[in-house]
């Protein structure tokens, strides 16, 4: 198999982007990779995205993109996977590029919520939930992940501040990325005093929805001229898999076990065990979900992950100095819920600390990331291994 390497990143700010089209925003982040990759032109391109149809009324956005980025005569696509959207894309182009029926591709992420305000994104969002079972009787995705909060309290008889070093970890991390929607770190009194959204989730277990675009140029390595300016990053495994779309169709409700499949699928093409990498770039739209990913990836036992979030005596596993550091530019919480361009961001930012480009927020000797992204309570999950080549 060659070597699938990301030959440029480029990333635009997470935040309620008013001033900008959705194209301008995608064209910001396209020009960005395409600097860093050092003007290489792509020959297909590869969006992901979950809502422009419903919120921006605007669908075919390949075309739109290639050509507002002067493009125009190359293939392109749109994927949509809900929240894994971004996941989806990146591993088309992946794919497209291992085959050798392309030799340069782009993969961008893009969303923005910010074209509505209200009830018309809640529904716009119920949307990636099964229709004739749940969004029809008012689920939301806020309701959903609340639901399996309390099941695992329950369950597991965990209290309820056990979720706490989540945010407190995210926005920690988000306080030193100039792209983060918030950052500010929040105590652990703030987060007992935040409001109720759906009990028993609060305000800051809830990633906010944002805008947000995220482009990356990929190649194969052979094809890199010569005089490559960064440290190259290989996609060494990738895998897709789903799972039920509705919650009550599943045997278990505290598994994902999508989750666990394509990180399984892509350990095994990257020919790791996933306890050999540096850093977890994982799903935490909801502090819930971050704990069931951890267990899925094989990190902790059934009802085990919100333990990795607590500090005792000590940094918190996944904090920065932990030894499973996870959300290390502030993931969704603190940076900033991009929707459909999750999995995007999450390759640049992986990529970022196994350039050794990531400031403050480095990880010391970061060679190998995990990375993941969801489509709703992981009814699909993409899952990529990154790693850094000498």
């Amino acid at each position: 198999m060659p070597e699938v390497v990301i030959a440029g990143i480029g990333q635009t700010p997470v935040e309620e982007h008013w001033d900008k089209s959705l194209r301008e925003l995608a064209f910001a982040a396209i020009e960005a990779a395409t600097l860093d990759a050092g003007g290489l032109r792509p020959q297909a391109l590869f969006v992901g995205n979950m809502l422009a149809p419903q919120l921006s009324q605007q669908a075919h956005l390949g075309a739109l993109l290639a050509d507002f980025a002067g493009l125009t005569g190359i293939e392109a696509y749109t994927l949509e996977a809900g929240g894994a959207s971004g996941g989806a894309a990146l591993r088309a182009g992946y794919m497209a590029i291992a085959s050798g029926l392309v030799d340069l591709a782009l993969v961008v992420g893009i969303e923005k919520n910010s074209d509505q305000i209200g009830a018309s994104v809640d529904a716009a969002l119920a949307t990636n939930a099964d229709g004739d079972y749940e969004a029809i009787q008012g689920l939301t995705p806020n309701a959903q992940a609340a639901l399996l909060m309390r099941r695992y309290l329950y369950d597991h008889a965990v209290p309820r501040e056990a979720f706490a070093g989540f945010p407190l970890v995210a926005h920690a991390n988000g306080a030193n990325n100039p792209n983060a929607m918030f950052r500010r770190a929040i105590s652990l009194e703030a987060y007992n005093r935040a409001g109720l959204v759906s009990e028993p989730l609060n305000m800051f277990d809830i990633a906010p929805n944002a805008d947000g675009a995220a482009a990356l140029i990929l190649t194969r390595r052979a094809l890199l001229p010569p005089g490559y300016p960064h440290r190259l990053v290989h996609i060494a495994g990738s895998s897709m898999a789903t799972d039920t779309l509705a919650l009550h169709d599943r045997a278990d409700l505290l598994v994902f076990e999508a989750a666990r499949i394509s990180v399984e699928r892509a350990c095994l093409k990257a020919r790791i065990n996933p306890l050999q990498v540096d850093l977890f770039e994982l799903c935490d739209g909801y502090s819930i979900y971050a704990a069931l990913s951890l267990e899925a990836a094989g990190f902790a036992g059934r009802g085990g992950g919100w333990e990795l979030a607590q500090n005792g005596a000590s940094p918190a596993e996944i904090s920065l100095a932990g030894s499973l550091p996870i959300s290390t530019m502030g993931g969704m919480k603190a940076r900033g819920n991009p929707g459909g361009a999750t999995g995007v961001y999450q390759a640049v930012e992986a990529a970022m600390q196994l350039r050794g480009e990531a400031g403050a927020n480095q990880i010391a000797g970061a060679r190998r990331a995990l990375i993941q992204c969801l489509g709703g309570p992981a009814s699909s999950a993409v899952t990529h291994v990154l790693e850094a080549l000498d």
